[in-house]
């Protein structure tokens, strides 16, 4: 067919092809292939790690899969919360911080 506005001529465009499923995965979940990116951490790591389990169950498993890793992501944060670290320096009475106490 030919644009009536510019006279050039519309090609189709191709559906994408996707692979034939072999006949062991029919039926079967397919992993999402998701990428999951490092974060330096190793507990959170390997939570990340955990989600690649949810790749091969059906769509009702995912459930407990995804759970797990969220209680795992909360413990991992809450760790950081009880890490020691520097304290704050005191703030001296009558300094005009220690009046500033909004919440």
């Amino acid at each position: 067919m030919t644009d009536p506005m510019t006279g050039a001529r519309e090609l189709p465009v191709p559906e994408p092809q996707s692979p034939a499923p072999d006949a062991a995965d029919v039926g079967r979940p397919l992993p999402l292939g998701v990428d999951r990116t490092p974060t330096g951490d190793a507990a959170v790591d390997a939570q990340l790690a955990r989600l690649a389990d949810a790749d091969h169950l059906a769509a009702s498993g995912h459930l407990e899969v995804y759970e797990d890793v969220h209680r795992g992501l909360r413990d991992a944060l809450t760790a950081l919360d009880r890490r020691p670290g520097p304290s704050a320096p005191p703030v001296p009475v009558g300094s005009p911080a220690s009046y500033d106490n909004r919440s």
